[in-house]
């Protein structure tokens, strides 16, 4: 692949998660790939309602790196239905798991917010498909670019 890297995966394990009313749904979602030993994964599909969420857009006309001056910090009470979160779970170079994710919310008018996710509370749902994925060679590192956590892919174990 020129202009970036690939690497294989194998999906593994397979998991659906019922997180219950007022319960944090990125601190849950931690906990359980720490229960289960989950190292790296991906969400498949996640519908709900949530309230208090906190997440984050880029402003218009940044330039990278992406730093704290170029976000725009959102906080919304909701509820929300909860119309998609997507995004990768992924172990860093010190083995903890990372969450990369963006959410799409929907407002009682039909308006439709959403950027990348830090966390929201359950409102009366959440429901999430999660699949866990083996590889080995691909951590979560800071971005020298960017300059935010993205997928590094060891150069050795790729193919390209």
């Amino acid at each position: 692949m020129q202009g970036g890297w690939c690497k294989e995966l194998t999906e593994g394990r397979r998991f659906i998660l019922k997180i219950m009313p007022g319960e944090e749904v990125a601190r849950q979602l931690l906990l359980f790939v720490q229960q289960e030993g989950v190292k790296n994964a991906v969400i498949v599909s996640a519908i709900g309602s949530v309230k208090n969420v906190h997440f984050r857009g880029i402003k218009s006309g940044a330039k990278r790196p992406i730093t704290e001056p170029r976000m725009r910090q959102h906080r919304e009470e909701g509820p929300f239905e909860l119309l998609g979160l997507e995004g990768n779970l992924i172990a860093g170079e010190q083995g903890e798991v990372d969450c990369h994710l963006h959410v799409i919310l929907a407002k009682s008018s039909g308006e439709v917010i959403g950027g990348h996710f830090y966390d929201a509370e359950v409102f009366a749902s959440c429901e999430i498909l999660l699949t866990e994925l083996l590889i080995e060679g691909v951590e979560r590192h800071v971005s020298k670019s960017a300059g935010t956590p993205t997928i590094f892919i060891n150069e050795e174990s790729s193919r390209g």
